[in-house]
């Protein structure tokens, strides 16, 4: 029994730094190339503490926020909708720091829903205006 829970554990472990490496990885290795004039960094862990902003994109004295999901979190990630909890976390992240919060869903890595980038780019348009 105790093999079968230490195998449980190390594939736990596995899948969650795959898991965290595919987040860095459409974060540093695509959002941050994307976006140059950006700088991400991954949140403050009372912002991450329900998983609602897991990096804070900055603008000047402005940010947006980004929650990263992998695909798998919704079959079809274009009827991906927040929680009520999620909305209110994302309008209170709104109101602290000018920016909207932003799905990004994550496949191997890739952001998989590319139409983000656009909005993204109008929102720093709009916080650079500010």
């Amino acid at each position: 029994m105790k093999k079968y829970i230490d195998c449980v554990r190390k594939l736990c472990n596995k899948i969650k730094c795959n898991c965290l490496l595919n987040r860095k990885s459409v974060v540093y290795d695509g959002l941050a190339k994307e976006f140059p004039q950006v700088i991400f960094e991954e949140s403050d862990p009372q912002l991450d503490h329900a998983g609602d902003v897991e990096y804070v994109a900055k603008i000047g004295c402005k940010s947006f926020g980004i929650q990263i999901k992998p695909v798998t979190a919704k079959a079809n990630f274009g009827n991906y909708s927040p929680s009520e909890r999620m909305k209110a976390s994302f309008k209170e992240f709104e109101e602290q720091y000018g920016g909207k919060v932003f799905i990004v869903f994550s496949l191997d890595g890739e952001i998989a829903n590319k139409n983000v980038l656009d909005e993204i780019k109008h929102e720093i348009e709009r916080l650079s205006s500010l």
